[in-house]
């Protein structure tokens, strides 16, 4: 068969992803704040996007909010009423509220601040963390070059919990020293405070700040240094006879290893908190739930009223700005668009989500029902990878605290009467049986699962080791407590 080149026509269908509707997809699953931050980068490239004028200014050019009411009549209105005699209307922002009006020439001596102010600490680039705690009480030192280079050497390869990551070895090959000078940095790093900084394990740590204590226990330290695996695993009868004492004298010991802190650096943590901002929020009045969406800190754009100018007079324009301007008012209006239909799918996913879940909203999450993707996709209308993408990383604040609505979606355990159990539900009964356990005898596996069959719900050990382990819950045995060690901490 010979090969030969020859053209021919086909007509076909097939889906293809226009930019527009891959900007659309990439909208909808940002969560709130990365939207936020997309929509001003987008108001920086494009000349035609604006943020709504302010509700004091009026006129405005008619087409200027055309793309945000064209759906007026059909629209859903950001908080609406589940249950109710019809939905609400939309609350209005002001968001002159939200403007910056701090003063760069601010003198302290001309006047006093406002109490909003931005103060100087607000632009500080980095906050003091383990580091610079470190260098401060070296810097009260008087060292010698090799030692105050050894020390920083130490002091830069501590990681979070203050420990140290090299080994004499590893500093020795680094800094170009013997074994006695890197030995010698390293004391003086842990002679710093906090107490344990600088150790290469737990062991050392919690030896170190025994050693700083006033009245010395020489049964901790023999504890800590040589049975540590016995420790851990609170076996303090045995402990008891590896050391040839009293067990009660071991309970007294391990009282005051218990005050220690592990992590000596974590209290010089500056990493930053990031606080879960929700995206929807489920407010109760009387018998029904409001559903609105969370708006702040997002733009409201609309279209250039001055430009929309420039396009009706045909003479101010050549063409090739014409042109560019007309490229950049479709590509407005369609991201406008784009943010009203997130608004919408993510109002509906949420409205469906309070119609399959209203016990979980009214109860809490034992009344948590089975759910998954298709059942809130075949109510609404949608698609399954729609729902995923509208669930992912948004959070919803309900009358129960705030949840990811991932959470919401949970498998189905059957019980022996047939009924399907959420779960969720199975999880939040599990962490109440371990809240409510005594300290001195912990619930085993076995145990919470005998518990859990008496309420109706059948679920086998290692299932409960399972769901133990994804609520990080330790095993029986790391959580027994002693009486001593109790009446300490209450």
């Amino acid at each position: 068969m010979a090969l030969e080149l020859k053209q021919s026509l086909k007509l076909t269908q097939k889906l293809v992803m226009t930019p527009q509707l891959r900007q659309a997809i990439k909208l909808l699953q940002l969560g709130r704040l990365e939207l936020g931050d997309t929509l001003r980068a987008e108001m920086e490239q494009n000349p035609m996007l604006e943020e709504v004028p302010s509700l004091k200014e009026e006129g405005g050019h008619p087409e200027a909010l055309s793309a945000t009411e064209e759906h007026q009549d059909t629209e859903i209105p950001v908080t609406a009423q589940v249950g109710g005699d019809g939905p609400t209307g939309i609350g209005e922002v002001n968001w002159d509220d939200y403007a910056n009006n701090f003063d760069a020439d601010f003198s302290f001596s001309r006047e006093v601040p406002p109490a909003d102010a931005p103060s100087q600490f607000d632009f500080i680039s980095a906050t003091p963390g383990l580091a610079a705690h470190l260098h401060w009480q070296l810097a009260h030192l008087q060292l010698e070059d090799l030692d105050r280079l050894l020390t920083e050497f130490i002091i830069g390869n501590l990681d979070g919990h203050g420990f140290l990551e090299l080994s004499i070895a590893e500093i020795c090959a680094s800094c170009e020293c013997s074994e006695e000078e890197a030995e010698g940095a390293l004391r003086l790093v842990q002679s710093l405070d906090p107490a344990g900084i600088g150790a290469r394990d737990l062991r050392e740590s919690l030896l170190l700040q025994l050693d700083r204590l006033e009245e010395e226990d020489a049964l901790s330290v023999r504890i800590v240094e040589n049975h540590m695996d016995l420790l851990e695993s609170r076996n303090y009868a045995q402990l008891a006879r590896e050391l040839e004492v009293n067990q009660q004298r071991v309970l007294d010991s391990v009282v005051l290893i218990q005050q220690l802190n592990p992590y000596p650096g974590n209290e010089f943590s500056n990493e930053q908190i990031n606080y879960v901002s929700p995206d929807v929020y489920v407010i109760r009045v009387g018998d029904d739930f409001v559903i609105q969406l969370n708006d702040d800190g997002l733009p409201s754009l609309c279209l250039s009223e001055e430009y929309l100018n420039l396009l009706k007079e045909k003479q101010a324009l050549n063409s090739q700005s014409r042109a560019f301007l007309l490229e950049s008012k479709r590509n407005a209006e369609w991201i406008i668009k784009s943010v009203d239909q997130r608004h919408r799918t993510i109002y509906k996913v949420v409205e469906s989500l309070l119609k399959f879940q209203r016990d979980f909203f009214e109860q809490g999450p034992l009344a948590m029902k089975p759910l998954i993707l298709r059942d809130v996709a075949e109510d609404i209308g949608m698609h399954e990878s729609t729902i995923s993408r509208v669930t992912s990383n948004k959070y919803v604040h309900t009358p129960q605290g705030i949840y990811e609505l991932k959470f919401f979606f949970n498998a189905a355990i059957t019980n022996a009467d047939g009924n399907a159990v959420g779960t969720e539900a199975i999880k939040t009964r599990i962490r109440q049986l371990v809240n409510a356990e005594n300290p001195a005898k912990p619930l085993s596996d076995n145990r919470i699962s005998e518990l859990l069959a008496e309420e109706d719900m059948q679920v086998a050990r290692r299932t409960v080791a399972k769901y133990r382990e994804q609520m990080k819950i330790l095993p029986v045995k790391h959580r027994r407590q002693t009486v001593a060690a109790r009446e300490k901490r209450s």
